[in-house]
């Protein structure tokens, strides 16, 4: 298997179980996904065996913030302390993105800050929504602020809408559908709210192939022309702003979705992600292997699974 560098994959330190803890957070109720094992002597087993040069690490769903943004705040700060550990530990092999306690907003500000300049953070993670704000709202301004002049990358992580149709199939299992629709909610808001062309510096990366956006973003431009010249809508540059979004693949990226994904994406944005350890080992492997025999990635197979990211971060080649 060729080295990639994996834009997609989750940690999940003993302060993160202990926050969801005190929280009374059980992520199989909560998103429907039982909750993977982990340690770090796994991780590093996994990329081994696998052959990840390089991971940028995340927390993943459930977001635990319940409404306390002091608690939050506290919490969040040992997170990134923890995760910031283990990246010094393994410099070499490990990155991590600060974790914001949205929608904390002065805090997510203050911790990007520590994250940035006291942790060696390479980026922030937002999830697509926090406790019902999504991308898009205004009292995100300061933090983008921030992280314009930055030139943030910003990944994007599922997590479960503020509400969802009772009874449901999709809403008891939310990786199937809901992550999913959430994600292309929030990035929707991003880009019709002017929010990606008021801060061209921040680097957004979206997860599993942009999720359902390469399939309405032709919609999108569609709907903007009956809507700004009513103005009803910012006048947004619909297909400019999606080519400016960075997305990862993993998840199920074939047959379909990296098709969908390559006709609307710049092939330049486009990353690897593994979601390790919520996917098992094994299917990574399986999928990485046939990702490297897509001939949609033919000539560009290299470019998406490491140099692309590491152009992005600063790696080099």
């Amino acid at each position: 298997m060729l080295p990639t560098i994996d834009m997609h994959t989750h940690v999940l330190p003993a302060s993160y179980l202990q926050a969801l803890g005190d929280l009374g957070i059980q992520t199989e109720a909560e998103d429907g996904f039982p909750e993977p094992d982990w340690s770090e002597e796994g991780h590093l087993a996994f990329m081994d065996e696998t052959n990840q040069a390089f991971q940028l690490v995340t927390i993943s769903s459930p977001h635990p913030h319940r409404g306390d943004d002091g608690l939050a705040l506290a919490q969040a700060r040992l997170m990134n302390d923890d995760m910031a550990a283990l990246c010094h530990r393994h410099p070499t092999r490990l990155g991590f993105c600060t974790y914001l306690p949205l929608p904390n907003v002065e805090g997510s500000v203050a911790e990007a800050v520590r994250g940035y300049d006291e942790l060696g953070a390479l980026g922030v993670k937002v999830p697509s929504n926090a406790w019902g704000m999504y991308l898009g709202d205004p009292a995100l301004t300061p933090l983008y602020e921030e992280l314009d002049r930055r030139a943030a990358v910003a990944i994007i992580h599922p997590t479960g809408p503020s509400a969802t149709p009772a009874g449901t199939f999709a809403s008891q299992l939310k990786p199937m559908y809901e992550f999913l629709a959430d994600t292309t909610r929030s990035v929707i808001d991003l880009l019709m709210t002017g929010m990606v062309e008021r801060y061209p510096h921040i680097r957004w990366v979206v997860p599993h192939c942009g999720s359902f956006l390469p399939e309405i973003a032709h919609r999108m431009v569609g709907i903007s022309r009956i809507l700004v010249p009513q103005h009803k809508m910012p006048e947004v540059d619909v297909m400019r702003g999606v080519r400016s979004l960075y997305f990862d693949i993993a998840g199920t990226a074939q047959p379909v979705m990296l098709d969908a994904l390559l006709k609307v994406a710049d092939p330049t944005h486009v990353l690897y992600g593994s979601d390790y350890p919520y996917t098992p080992v094994p299917m990574i492997a399986q999928t990485k292997q046939a990702l490297e025999r897509d001939p949609l990635l033919a000539g560009m197979i290299e470019d998406v699974f490491s140099r692309n990211a590491g152009r992005l971060l600063g790696l080099g080649d």
